[in-house]
């Protein structure tokens, strides 16, 4: 009897390793950094409460801050961080940020893609080309006489952030980062979402980019959709929500 019960605690101490070992693999198996882009007429700095959640999650977080001159541009900034990653990386792209990551995300390094109430374009879409296919929410974006645009500080918090404290959108109105009309205008050239996995989030209450147009576009790149009640400023106003999304998109990617 006493082999018996060795023999059956030694089973049940190999099993409760391989589980372990499962585990061990499955947390291996994820893909640890994430990068963050930004939209239009915005920084960085809004990423701040998704980064530290995924941060305390135990995700290394870049963010990048491409200057918004143009998409060329905006594409090999971000590609500057991705060099810098030291293993595969879940990329993400907010608005015109989703423009970005199609193209950026052709990198090999990047293994899943996540759309956060962005654009998703095919290869030959410009930001503009895909806005005027359906009707736009507002018309709020003005241009400066050099050739750049910015969203009229009047209207910012509607369009934008409408679920965001009001200091908060009034600042995010007051520090804006004009962005260039060639980089609306610019097309892709080829779109990762082709080859790997496409995350992404509709804001239902989006006043800058139209709900239905967000659900087009994932629906035409076969991303996994998820619809969150927010504003535009949805990586703001519900960032637990986005970092969910991101969590997914790094367990997915291959």
């Amino acid at each position: 009897m006493s082999r018996i019960l060795q023999s059956l605690g030694g089973a049940a101490l190999l099993t409760s390793i391989a589980l372990a070992s499962g585990t061990a693999n499955a947390a291996e198996d994820k893909v640890k950094n994430v990068v963050l882009v930004h939209g239009a007429f915005v920084d960085g700095s809004g990423w701040k409460d998704v980064a530290e959640l995924l941060t305390k999650d135990g995700f290394k977080v870049s963010i990048v801050q491409q200057p918004e001159t143009s998409l060329q541009d905006d594409i090999q900034a971000t590609q500057r961080i991705i060099d810098q990653q030291d293993g595969p990386v879940v990329l993400v792209g907010h608005s015109y940020g989703g423009m970005i990551i199609t193209d950026a995300g052709n990198d090999p390094m990047v293994k899943s893609l996540v759309y956060v109430a962005a654009f998703m374009p095919e290869a030959g879409d410009s930001l503009l080309s895909l806005a005027k296919t359906m009707p736009l929410p507002s018309e709020d974006i003005k241009a400066t006489k050099d050739g750049y645009l910015y969203l009229d500080p009047a209207r910012f918090a509607a369009d934008f952030a409408a679920d965001l404290p009001k200091e908060t959108s009034a600042f995010m109105a007051a520090s804006q980062v004009f962005t260039s009309q060639k980089a609306f205008s610019a097309p892709t050239t080829k779109a990762a979402w082709h080859d790997k996995p496409a995350f992404a989030i509709v804001a239902t209450q989006d006043k800058a980019i139209n709900p239905d147009l967000e659900r087009w576009m994932y629906k035409r790149g076969g991303a996994h959709v998820t619809e969150v009640k927010s504003s535009h400023a949805v990586y703001m106003s519900n960032p637990r929500s986005v970092v969910d999304v991101i969590e997914m998109a790094s367990s997915a990617a291959k």
